[in-house]
Order: C-alpha cells, then sequence, then structure tokens
C-alpha cells in the first residue's frame, strides 16, 4: 500500500504537555515538517523563551536555545550572526513576544535581523493562569480582566504583527492560522518561506499564528475554533501583510 503521509521523522515520539485543540503541536508539526523537508535539519537551531512553548526541544529534534523571557529575538540575532549560514528561528507567544519582550522584538526587525519569528497569538497567559495578554480582545473576559477587555482601564489590543510590516528591517511578514486544513497549509507554506529567507539572508521574516486557547478561554476545542473564528479573526485578519520588504 502507497503511504500517503506519514508523521515527521523530526518530531519525537513522546507526549506533548499541550491541551486538547491547542494550536502549538498543529505548528511544532509545521516546523518539523518543513525542516524535514528542505534538509536542513543539521543547520537549524530553534530559540524558544519561557511560556507554553517552553518544551518545544522536547518535541522537534533540532539544535535548540532556552532563551530568558522575551528575549528569544536577541538571542537569535546573536546565534545568526556567528553562525550565518544556519537557520535561525524563534518560537513564542503572545505574552512573550508582544509584552515581555516587545523591545527585544522590534529592535531585531528594526535592524533586519536574519531570523524567523514564529509568533503564536491566542489572546491570552496560557501557561500562567490565563491572564490578560496584549493581544486579548476588547471584552474579552479573562482572569486579571473578569469583566471584561476595557479600553480606559487596559488599552487597547497591540497589533504587534502590522507594526512589523512598518519597519523597513522585515522582508517578510504574514498572519495565518491553523484552524482548518486549508489554513494548515497556507501556515506551512509560510512558515517554510520565512525559513527561506533566513537562510538566503533576506532581513528579519515574522509569521503570526492566530490560534485558540481552550483550556484559557474555558471552552471545549470545537467552541474554540469557533470563537476564534467569529472574533478573532475579523480582529487579527489573515494573509499576507509584507512580501520581499513590499507591504501589500
Amino acid at each position: 500500500m502507497e503511504t500517503v503521509y506519514k508523521k515527521p521523522r523530526l518530531l519525537n515520539d513522546v507526549t506533548m504537555h499541550y491541551c486538547p485543540g491547542c494550536g502549538h503541536s498543529l505548528v511544532h508539526k509545521l516546523v518539523a515538517e518543513v525542516l524535514e523537508e528542505m534538509g536542513v535539519e543539521e543547520r537549524a537551531v530553534g530559540i524558544c523563551p519561557v511560556g507554553c512553548a517552553v518544551f518545544a526541544y522536547r518535541y522537534v529534534d533540532i539544535d535548540w536555545i532556552e532563551a530568558a523571557h522575551g528575549r528569544a529575538p536577541a538571542c537569535a540575532s546573536a546565534v545568526k550572526r556567528l553562525w550565518p549560514d544556519h537557520l535561525v528561528f524563534t518560537y513564542q507567544g503572545d505574552g512573550d513576544l508582544a509584552c515581555i519582550g516587545t523591545g527585544e522584538t522590534i529592535q531585531a526587525l528594526n535592524r533586519g535581523e536574519n531570523i524567523a519569528v514564529i509568533f503564536i497569538n491566542n489572546a491570552i497567559y496560557g501557561m500562567t493562569g490565563g491572564q490578560m495578554a496584549p493581544t486579548t480582545l476588547m471584552g474579552q473576559k479573562t482572569s486579571t480582566c473578569p469583566y471584561g477587555r476595557q479600553a480606559d482601564l487596559h488599552g487597547f489590543p497591540l497589533h504587534i504583527t502590522d507594526i512589523a510590516a512598518t519597519l523597513e528591517g522585515t522582508c517578510y511578514v504574514t498572519r495565518q492560522a491553523v484552524n482548518n486544513v486549508a489554513n494548515v497549509a497556507r501556515t506551512k507554506r509560510a512558515i517554510r518561506q520565512a525559513f527561506q529567507n533566513s537562510l538566503d539572508r533576506k532581513g528579519a521574516s515574522f509569521v503570526e499564528v492566530v490560534s485558540t486557547c481552550s483550556a484559557g478561554w474555558k471552552m471545549t476545542p470545537e467552541q474554540a475554533n469557533q470563537w476564534m473564528a467569529d472574533n478573532m479573526l475579523p480582529y487579527y485578519p489573515l494573509g499576507d501583510l509584507k512580501v520581499n520588504g513590499e507591504k501589500k
């Protein structure tokens, strides 16, 4: 019988710690598939800080570095400058990248560091108890804004990907999702493009993946996917924001 699909060789045979319905596991699989298909696993380095993806090194069989909270882009910049022929990428959540690491993120992108940034946006701090994140929607309830996010009290959601597209150092900025088969395929293509840009030293690439947090949102995986489609995707629309250095 012909094999039409199989588990990526680089995806380790261990039980993942992610909650049912979490998008992290899907994106991990895509990262493993792309690296394997490109044949660059021997010169790929992933940088993963604190957050839900803190154990990424357990799942994808490449070299990883654990960075301090929010400091992954700074660490990745150093690795890429030391090993310019390597594929260097970060894997970060919204609290890590868009709050604690805002400065590191903006400065690395603005410098045009030849790295790829994978940004998981689930609009909440998933690992530490479901607190409000920079990307939490207006009116969305979390453990630290139980009555919903309010502009006069909490400010507005941060469109970090839109900011990234305005920076001269970014060559590729896109927003994708993994809530259905078609979007999974688009996200995989986006990750591959970002990885190729790192190898080709074209500048910084930024891939946002809008995702769910069924546990933090207190929903079933099916309910979370529907809530994301109804609420997050209108506010964070999918598609390319910048390609080959040109804004769309």
